[in-house]
């Protein structure tokens, strides 16, 4: 049986407008996660994506809080979950952390005691964002887009004709803003194409809302620390209680398998380091298979 999360639900009578901020105060020692779960009410026209967006949610996130729910048409008065309680991933709490399972970023400034998060698109199957450490390069408002052979080639074959060079503007799958990376050829920026956030779209280049751009990008130093992991199963505690967020594995990860164990067993050593907590291994694999992406204990 799923054990419900313990924090608190709040409930709206409509979707809030667009550009929620999803900034919070770092939490104290001991505790992993930050925000709480809501939820909305549907309207008739909302889709799950333009709730999403209006919550500042990714689309795939938004879908798996909501098993069931028809994502095109949820229909009027439905109560959407908002996986809005986020448990920070692991490693250092420092400069820009993006987690590629969560499709999700992470940015701490330094010096503020405080982490901001948005959700992100990513590279799909076959043109992957890689995984590593790197740092911010460079920045540029209204940036230009050269784009690789490969995508010119790509996109010829699709009867489409790319220009070598697309300039600022409506058509430029930059958007806005860009901020480049010392890993070449990957960079954060905006998008003409905000349904895509959320989802594995893009063509190895992570991808923000128009609106989280924006507020990111005169945040973000020049040298500002950049560390991407694929973390599907994070674990931290809360209360002294042991919490899993799980999020479905990347398609090359699952293996027709929907858990990766060896990954979920590893997330679970490492968070439980030399304590010795009680563990519901029933609730544990339950989070996993159900991926919800909404924290729940799995300790007394």
């Amino acid at each position: 049986m799923k054990i419900l999360p313990t924090c608190l639900i709040a409930f709206c009578l409509a979707v809030p407008l667009t550009g929620v901020a999803r900034e919070f105060p770092m939490p104290l020692p001991g505790i992993d996660v930050v925000g709480d779960i809501s939820s909305v009410t549907s309207r008739y026209e909302d889709t799950l994506s333009d709730i999403a967006r209006a919550n500042d949610l990714g689309f795939l996130e938004i879908s798996e809080a909501n098993p069931g729910v028809d994502p095109w048409l949820p229909g009027e008065g439905l109560e959407i979950m908002l996986p809005t309680r986020f448990l920070l991933p692991p490693g250092p709490r420092e400069g820009i952390v993006i987690n590629l399972a969560e499709l999700r970023l992470y940015y701490y400034p330094k010096g503020e005691n405080r982490v901001i998060t948005y959700p992100l698109g990513i590279g799909r199957e076959g043109w992957e964002t890689p995984v590593g450490e790197t740092r911010v390069t460079g920045k540029r408002p209204n940036p230009t887009w050269t784009p690789p052979e490969s995508i010119r080639i790509e996109h010829l074959e699709n009867g489409d004709i790319l220009p070598k060079v697309v300039p600022p503007g409506p058509d430029n799958p930059l958007g806005a803003y860009a901020i480049y990376l010392a890993l070449p050829g990957y960079l954060l920026h905006g998008t003409n194409k905000p349904f895509g956030v959320g989802m594995r779209v893009s063509h190895g280049c992570i991808r923000l809302y128009p609106e989280d751009i924006e507020k990111l990008f005169p945040r973000i130093p020049i040298d500002t620390r950049v560390r991407i992991i694929n973390q599907p199963y994070k674990l931290g505690w809360v209360n002294g209680r042991l919490h899993i967020e799980a999020h479905q594995p990347l398609s090359e990860q699952r293996q027709n398998a929907v858990v990766d164990i060896a990954q979920l067993q590893e997330a679970v050593s490492a968070a439980v380091g030399s304590r010795r907590p009680a563990i519901d291994w029933d609730s544990l694999m339950d989070a996993a298979l159900t991926h919800s992406g909404i924290p729940v204990p799995v300790s007394p």
